[in-house]
């Protein structure tokens, strides 16, 4: 009989404090993602926005925590190394989402 693994577990190879270590570090590169997209939605709302302006930025404030969450998930029973390759994959996706909603925003008409 084996006993069931618990989502607290990690893998024997990883530290505790090692994985704790890369998800604090991945955490706070994604809170400076989410940290930008309020500063920069609280710009653009200083010169007006429709109801579609509002939705796609308060989704680019949304967006990074969504990433991190997914990335936690499919990273949190591997090894510490995989874990932070997890991690950083996901930062580039915030990034290049980051680069088209900047990108969109200078285009965006003003209301």
């Amino acid at each position: 009989m084996s006993t069931p693994q618990t989502a607290q577990q990690v893998s024997a190879g990883s530290p505790r404090w090692l994985v704790g270590l890369v998800i604090g570090l991945a955490g706070l590169f994604y809170a400076y993602a989410v940290w930008n997209a309020v500063a920069h939605l609280i710009t653009m709302a200083q010169t007006g926005l429709t109801g579609g302006g509002w939705a796609t930025l308060l989704f680019g404030v949304v967006f990074p925590a969504i990433v991190f969450a997914f990335a936690y998930v499919i990273g949190r029973r591997r090894r510490v190394g995989e874990l932070a390759l997890v991690f950083l994959a996901g930062l580039g996706i915030v990034a290049v989402f980051w680069m088209s909603l900047i990108a969109l925003s200078l285009t965006m008409p003003s209301a």
